[in-house]
């Protein structure tokens, strides 16, 4: 069989389900499944608001819930992770509505799939762990407060105002509910959202969000309130379909289908990771959890689903109510599936504000103010790279400010590491080969001088470097002790051929000593201690390097010779 199509299907099989994932299903069942009752009654409300809140209708975040929960279940890198709708995808989701529409967003999330599935293929899944604290703490900080604004029309019982940016349609909802106040809208969603974080200070265990929804609707119910309520609801999932699909607009959804995809593999995996933070023994595998979010993407769409990611909050709810194995996620799953087919005329009776007031909830509890503070007050650069973060989610979009994070963070790293770059002057110490007396030393401290670069030298500390080393003045002879140089770039390589040539060119003579095995192949190939090499400048410790400035200095009459005793 060729190589390389043993080495694909080696690649596939990795990231599809073991025996031992459905084996671990029989071990704990009745765990599992009153777990996953208990993500069901928390995850009901969130998958009917977030599915409004995309702007494809309370079915289609069922319809996620119910497709995408059941296959990232089977087909993911977690046991304890549990999948749907999400406020993050929610908030990149909005623009992609309103510039394409429906059948926009669901080609979209097919297209973020094979995206995720493509990034499982090729084991990208570890590379999610690089992204910095600050960036996800501002990222989620952002994101929380979008959610927030993204159902002020909705808690203020006003029509959603036309535009995709979040904070224009809030204030317009605003301007709309001050000329026309709807003050019922109002204290049911604030009634639904105290309810819930008071509930959850006092009975942390106790599905609040589900209990404040139903009193809401019974309370509108029965009064006659005039509220906006969801309105009706298939009671099942649609046929599979991919009637939406349109070929010519490929083209112009391909970016925002790598923003989906980055999106749903960068939550989904720090969701994996929280998980893993919580249980004993469990760890996921990323390129597993991104394959299965990716067939998750894929056929969620058919039946009407908004792309899908991991939900840290349902999955914590998870692991919180002793779920082991993948059997809790599917059993969440298909308790949402029967609420489906079964109650779907009780759903569409549910108020939008009292799921506006859940989802401001939800907001709310996002946010770990303890850990945003602690993180504020860390150093500058973390503080900065958060707050950046955090406005970027705000003002633009979901990638792009996970990328803007990321580049600052990058770029105040590289800052930090480059300041650990030192080039000291060291002394030159009587143990050196040969006896010396007061005078002598003194005329060696004088002629010769040994520095000691410590450090990474490359493209971010170079210039520095440079500026330093050619500042020096009033010798003979330089020694560049190398020993403790970390690493050595292109970059690094021709700044220190460049101060070599300048200190020559101003009559000082260059000795090399104690260059790394690893670092001769950058130096060697940019020409940069080649010709010292030739001329007998370059040593490996230190001792002949200075043994050998001395004895060109008394060559040539800058040292008096050696004396003798005898």
């Amino acid at each position: 069989m060729n190589p390389l199509l043993t080495a694909g299907l080696g690649r596939l099989r990795s990231v599809l389900p073991a025996r031992a994932d459905l084996a671990a299903m029989g071990r704990h069942p009745r765990r599992d499944l009153l777990a996953g009752l208990t993500v069901a009654i928390v995850a009901l409300p969130l998958a009917l608001g977030f599915g409004i809140s995309s702007g494809l209708g309370a079915e289609a975040g069922l319809a996620t819930a119910v497709v995408a929960g059941v296959l990232a279940a089977l087909f993911g890198g977690s046991a304890l992770q549990v999948s749907g709708p999400t406020g993050a995808m929610t908030v990149v989701l909005v623009p992609i509505m309103h510039a394409h529409g429906a059948s926009g967003v669901l080609t979209v999330g097919v297209l973020a799939g094979l995206l995720l599935m493509g990034l499982a293929l090729a084991r990208a899944g570890r590379y999610m762990a690089l992204v910095p604290a600050p960036v996800v703490e501002g990222f989620t900080l952002g994101i929380a407060c979008v959610i927030g604004l993204q159902q002020v029309p909705a808690a203020l019982g006003v029509p959603t105002p036309e535009g995709d940016k979040v904070l224009a349609v809030a204030w317009q909802a605003v301007l709309a509910f001050a000329a026309h106040p709807d003050w019922m809208a109002l204290t049911m969603a604030v009634a639904v959202a105290a309810v819930m974080l008071g509930g959850a200070r006092l009975r942390p265990g106790v599905p609040f969000s589900l209990l404040a929804v139903v009193a809401a609707t019974v309370v509108a119910e029965l009064a006659a309130l005039p509220v906006t309520r969801i309105d009706a609801l298939p009671s099942g999932l649609p046929a599979p379909s991919l009637s939406f699909l349109d070929v010519s607009a490929l083209g112009s959804l391909l970016a925002p289908a790598v923003a989906v995809a980055a999106l749903a593999a960068l939550e989904s995996l720090l969701s994996a990771a929280v998980a893993d933070g919580m249980s004993v023994n469990h760890r996921h595998d990323p390129d597993r959890e991104l394959f299965g979010q990716g067939l998750a993407n894929l056929v969620a769409p058919l039946f009407g689903g908004v792309p899908a990611t991991g939900a840290i909050a349902r999955t914590a709810v998870n692991v919180r109510s002793g779920a082991s194995s993948r059997l809790a996620a599917l059993a969440h799953a298909a308790i949402l599936g029967v609420i489906v087919f079964t109650a779907a005329d009780l759903v569409a009776r549910i108020p939008l504000a009292a799921l506006a007031g859940v989802l401001l909830a939800t907001a709310v509890r996002m946010v770990e103010v303890g850990s945003v503070a602690a993180m504020l007050r860390s150093t500058r650069s973390d503080a900065l790279v958060l707050a950046l973060t955090a406005i970027a989610t705000l003002a633009l979009d979901l990638v792009a400010a996970v990328i803007l994070g990321l580049i600052v963070a990058g770029a105040l790293a590289l800052r930090a590491i480059a300041r650990d770059v030192r080039l000291d002057a060291m002394p030159l110490h009587p143990d050196l080969p040969g006896d010396h007396d007061a005078e002598e030393h003194a005329l060696l401290a004088e002629h010769i001088v040994a520095y000691r670069l410590d450090g990474p030298l490359f493209f971010a500390a170079a210039h520095r470097f440079l500026l330093e080393l050619s500042e020096v003045a009033d010798v003979s002879v330089v020694v560049l002790r190398m020993s403790r140089v970390t690493t050595v770039d292109a970059s690094g390589a021709l700044v220190l051929g460049d101060a070599i040539s300048r200190l020559e060119r101003r009559g000082i003579t260059v000795y090399v000593s104690g260059i790394r095995d690893g670092h001769h192949r950058p130096l060697r190939a940019l020409g940069v201690i080649s010709r010292l090499d030739e001329a007998g400048q370059v040593f490996a410790t230190t001792p002949e390097a200075i043994a050998a400035a001395r004895h060109r200095l008394h060559r040539d009459g800058v040292l008096p010779a050696a004396r003798s005793d005898s």
